[in-house]
């Protein structure tokens, strides 16, 4: 299948576009390089282009005659958010209109969107499921949740099918150490404990030790990019107009932030500098999926569950890559 993937040159982008490639489809890049980096993706895999360039997404989509599109791109930071919601509503809402006009332009009829667990609200039962309540806390998960909806309403008036994946937190590296996790403003807790693990940072800060989980620090759930590429191609290939599709992906257990400092500890066979410090706005005490739809409906089954085995992926990746691509 030939497919486009905005924001195909970042973390999890690259991570699914590689995985798509080396399972037989023809699939390109398209990003304006802000997050992403051309060495993630293989040679002439990559078109340059800006969402807010509704004529240049168009024409890639024409030009490499695309059947379906993945839709990555977008900005991911909770506390960067609340700073500048305008930077969000304009690149995450504005920039998947174009995304949809410019398939509906090209009459290309399947989308699978990368939303995130930022759209549910902080009250409900845990684990979540698809069916909790909506009710986003924070710009990052509102902006996320206006263009879930507008897909919607595109596929009830065009006859779009649609698979919206709802991602919990995206961690780990390709196994052979060659891809990873390279952020201009890294915010993740893995890579930022592994960066104080290799003297990049003094310290890991942990936001608050008084929340009421098993040893007082936020517990989060942590799902591996090859799983989540897994997910991705399981969903394009069974896509068909007029499919309405939403699916959680995580791995459905819970991890604190000390555990994950532990595991980090645990791989790096070293001590890693930390400091508790005052909770962080928009943070909810506890983060977990039900992922069992994506289970019983895709086929979908997580091959990394365990955290050391995710922490380990990372750890190969930045312990030979300090510097991410740039090195």
């Amino acid at each position: 299948m030939k497919l486009l993937l905005t924001g195909g040159a970042g973390y999890v982008g690259s991570a699914c576009l590689r995985w798509l490639l080396k399972h037989g489809h023809d699939a390109i890049a398209f990003d304006n390089l802000s997050e992403g980096h051309a060495a993630a993706v293989p040679a002439g895999r990559l078109v340059q282009g800006d969402l807010a360039d509704l004529d240049s997404l168009a024409r890639a989509m024409n030009d490499h005659r695309i059947e379906a599109v993945m839709h990555f791109a977008a900005v991911a930071s909770v506390p960067e958010s609340i700073m500048q919601p305008e930077l969000y509503y304009r690149t995450n809402v504005l920039g998947t209109k174009n995304v949809l006009d410019a398939m509906v332009q090209n009459n290309i009829c399947r989308i699978v969107f990368s939303s995130t667990a930022a759209t549910y609200g902080f009250d409900n039962v845990m684990p979540l499921t698809e069916d909790s309540v909506l009710s986003p806390q924070v710009p990052y998960g509102t902006t996320k949740l206006a263009a879930e909806r507008m897909i919607r309403d595109y596929a009830h008036a065009y006859d779009l099918g649609f698979t919206i994946f709802r991602y919990f937190n995206a961690s780990g590296a390709d196994p052979d150490g060659r891809y990873g996790e390279d952020r201009r403003r890294e915010t993740h807790l893995i890579p930022l404990t592994l960066f104080a693990a290799l003297g990049v940072r003094d310290k890991v800060l942990i936001f608050g030790d008084d929340w009421d989980t098993r040893d007082g620090t936020c517990v989060r759930d942590y799902i591996h990019t090859d799983d989540l590429a897994q997910a991705h191609r399981l969903a394009v290939e069974s896509l068909q107009p007029g499919m309405a599709r939403v699916y959680n992906l995580g791995s459905g257990i819970g991890v604190t932030v000390r555990e994950v400092l532990t595991a980090c500890e645990q791989v790096a066979k070293r001590r890693i500098p930390h400091e508790c410090v005052a909770r962080r706005p928009g943070d909810p005490a506890v983060l977990i999926a039900s992922p069992d739809r994506a289970k019983r409906e895709l086929g979908w089954k997580p091959q990394r569950e365990n955290i050391l085995e995710i922490v380990a992926t990372a750890w190969q990746w930045h312990s030979t890559h300090p510097s991410g691509y740039a090195g």
